[in-house]
């Protein structure tokens, strides 16, 4: 084995404390003898959501050898906040150790550059490895198999449980939800994302009637309520038939069908495998990879799907039954023009306005995107990566932060979960001014017009909240 450099690995400290450590500090003396795999990340990287699900296989094959601990280190201001921390390590069953971060003090003392990087540390102390992006769970379980050949013959591996801490598990109706939809008998069907669900609540909004996805487990399987499996669904479009839902099965990268009459589910697209870069970007709907994808909506006769993985709008042609990019290069950021130029960031939130707009929720530009019948894309509101926060007036200057979703409103103008803002705010193509509709929400991540009303999935306290749309 080639020799390595080592250097000594910093303190891991964080002003927001621990998580998943049963209330106990950690630090690196308490890890002596284990193989570290510090994980720097937030919570709003669909990125980082992509590194948690590749080292859950490594996390459960060397358990006993290897302590994958996450260090949160916040982009967003709504990050930085200890409670949004402490949800997403169970909206997104993170099952190790979290240092929450939020004045990013040890991901400057590593030189973290980018979301996600993971750094490798030996059980003497020492980073031996560091990589940036996603990717590497295959050749950094390789180096760590050389590790625990090299320590074990040294004598400095440590074996057993490591201090990870199982949170107690919380009973309620819903669990994180994603969104909902508004079924032809008047109830709702709601992704249930943290217990890999679906759940179909009563007009009420309360009463549960039906769960599909067995004992919300998380899989990938077909077959009735009892037998079909998701992972972490998320967006779901009503069928024009309407005696069916199509659901974004986000971590599954593939959407589902669940036929409302049975219950049934089945897979009309995706793989079950994530897309990389040079795989098909086109061709048979269940040949081709998928990344992530988050929403789904009807426009133009076929069903578009926020593919917030490759930063990417894609549509599925159901006559077809073929998959093809419609706009985005994979680049990320914020550029308009004809859909094979344009950029997009994370694009998580999709509403037709009949045939003539798409509109797109483009999360980490914090931006209002749409999509013309042509396929060019527009801006809104937003200017770039970084440019968040909540002002209202004319859209020039108007601001959302990391907003999740979009709903198309009677009158022509669009309602935006803008999520991290804990609001619903309102876009007017009319008049070019963006307002206020509602605070003090939690995490808002959808939105269902319900008659005189709007209905938005209130993610952080697991409820729909019903709210009168002003005049």
């Amino acid at each position: 084995m080639s020799k390595r450099a080592r250097v000594r690995a910093p303190e891991l400290v964080g002003k927001g404390g621990w998580l998943n450590t049963g209330g106990d500090e950690l630090s690196l003396q308490d890890l002596r003898g284990k193989i570290v795999i510090a994980d720097f990340w937030t919570f709003c990287c669909v990125n980082c959501l992509h590194v948690l699900d590749e080292l859950r296989e490594l996390e459960e094959r060397h358990r006993d050898t290897v302590v994958i601990v996450g260090v949160h280190s916040p982009k967003f201001v709504h990050e930085a906040e200890h409670q949004a921390v402490v949800d997403a390590v169970e909206r997104y069953g993170v099952e190790h150790p979290v240092l929450d971060d939020p004045e990013l003090v040890t991901w400057k003392q590593y030189a973290v550059r980018a979301w996600p990087t993971l750094v490798v540390i030996d059980p003497e102390g020492y980073v031996v490895a560091q990589h940036a992006g996603e990717g590497h769970a295959h050749a950094i379980e390789k180096l760590v198999e050389e590790l625990e050949a090299e320590h074990a013959a040294k004598g400095t591996l440590r074996r057993g449980d490591g201090p990870y801490v199982a949170p107690e598990p919380v009973a309620g109706a819903l669990r994180f939800p994603g969104r909902a939809v508004l079924l032809p008998s008047g109830n709702f069907l709601v992704s249930d994302t943290t217990r890999h669900q679906l759940v179909e609540l009563a007009e009420d909004g309360e009463s549960v009637v039906r769960r599909i996805g067995g004992e919300g487990e998380r899989g990938l399987a077909d077959g009735g309520p009892a037998e079909a499996r998701f992972s972490e669904p998320q967006g779901l479009a009503l069928t024009p038939e309407g005696d069916a839902v199509i659901v974004a099965d986000t971590v599954n990268h593939a959407l589902r069908r669940v036929e409302l009459a049975s219950g049934v589910v089945t897979t009309p697209a995706g793989t079950g495998r994530q897309w990389w870069q040079g795989s098909p970007t086109s061709g048979p709907a269940r040949e081709v990879d998928l990344s992530s994808p988050w929403d789904v909506a009807w426009f133009g006769g076929k069903l578009w799907i926020a593919m917030a993985g490759t930063h990417q709008l894609w549509t599925y042609d159901p006559q077809a039954g073929t998959v093809a990019v419609a706009a985005g290069t994979t680049n990320e950021g914020l550029v308009d023009g004809p859909g094979a130029e344009a950029w997009f960031a994370q694009p998580s939130g999709l509403a037709a306005d009949g045939d003539a707009r798409l509109w797109v929720a483009d999360s980490e530009t914090s931006a209002l995107r749409w999509v013309d019948p042509e396929g060019t894309v527009h801006t809104a509101v937003g200017t770039g990566l970084f440019d968040f926060g909540h002002r209202d007036g004319e859209a020039a200057q108007a601001l959302f932060q990391h907003p999740l979703a979009v709903t198309v409103l009677p009158d022509g103008s669009v309602a935006v979960s803008d999520t991290y803002n804990h609001a619903l705010r309102r876009y007017d193509p009319a008049s070019g001014e963006v307002s206020t509709l509602a605070t003090d929400l939690r995490e808002p991540s959808g939105a269902v017009l319900v008659g005189e009303e709007i209905v938005v999935v209130e993610s952080a306290r697991h409820r729909l909240t019903r709210l009168r749309l002003p005049e």
